[in-house]
């Protein structure tokens, strides 16, 4: 077991909180293109969790360590999101927060602070918004334990599937597979690099890991 860290914008955080996303997909890199061994160029690829590979489906030679999945069953992952922390002026107050009439100090205090999340707060004035790859792990407050990771290909996406990502929409809880499928297509490639469109959107299918999770507590060793 390992403690990792993973990203997830506004939105999909949101979805987190709320309850709804229990799964996210992450490119394979690079692709495979064909087996090394056989040359058999693949559509499908057998993978087996326990010895973490993934395997020729025609002639079994094992392509992984050389892709092996960035998340393991059991792992503990804390989520980077996009957030900021406000310092708080040290004026000697109580734990109440009421400050002294005649403090002793009113200077920046570092130490002391809290935390905000776009996802969930607001912010104003000059105060801007730190990217969430800058994220201290200190900071983190959604954790999650990986419970499972498969491969496959972006368009082997199910109706269920979709949901478990975080789609709320009428036509994902209705059903309606046509508008699910164009509203996940919209969201996956709005993740996309421009630069890499063509190679990893809905339209070229890429293999993907497939990182199925659930909220957990903070580890206790996290605390120290």
């Amino acid at each position: 077991m390992a403690t990792k860290p993973i990203l997830f914008n506004t939105q999909m955080v949101r979805a987190i909180l709320d309850g709804r996303k229990s799964c996210t997909r992450r490119i394979v890199k690079p692709q495979w293109k064909e087996c090394p061994n056989c040359k058999y160029v693949h559509n499908e690829y057998i993978y087996d969790n326990l010895a973490e590979n993934v395997y020729c489906a025609r002639c079994g030679y094992p392509l992984v360590p050389e892709r092996r999945a960035p998340y393991q069953p059991g792992d503990i992952l804390y989520v980077r999101e996009t957030w900021e922390r406000f310092e708080c002026w040290n004026c000697e107050g109580d734990e109440k927060g009421n400050c002294p009439k005649e403090p002793k100090k009113s200077v920046l205090d570092k130490t002391c602070g809290c935390y905000m999340y776009r996802a969930t707060d607001e912010i104003s004035g000059d105060a801007k918004w730190h990217p969430s790859i800058h994220m201290p792990k200190e900071a983190a407050r959604i954790w999650l334990k990986v419970t499972d990771v498969r491969v496959e290909r972006l368009q082997e996406i199910t109706a269920d599937d979709i949901r478990n990502e975080g789609l709320s929409s009428a036509a994902v809880h209705c059903g309606d597979m046509e508008i699910a499928l164009k509203e996940w297509e919209d969201l996956w490639n709005s993740t996309i690099k421009k630069s890499d469109l063509g190679r990893y959107d809905w339209n070229a299918s890429p293999w993907v890991w497939v990182i199925e999770f659930e909220r957990c507590e903070k580890m206790q060793e996290e605390h120290k």
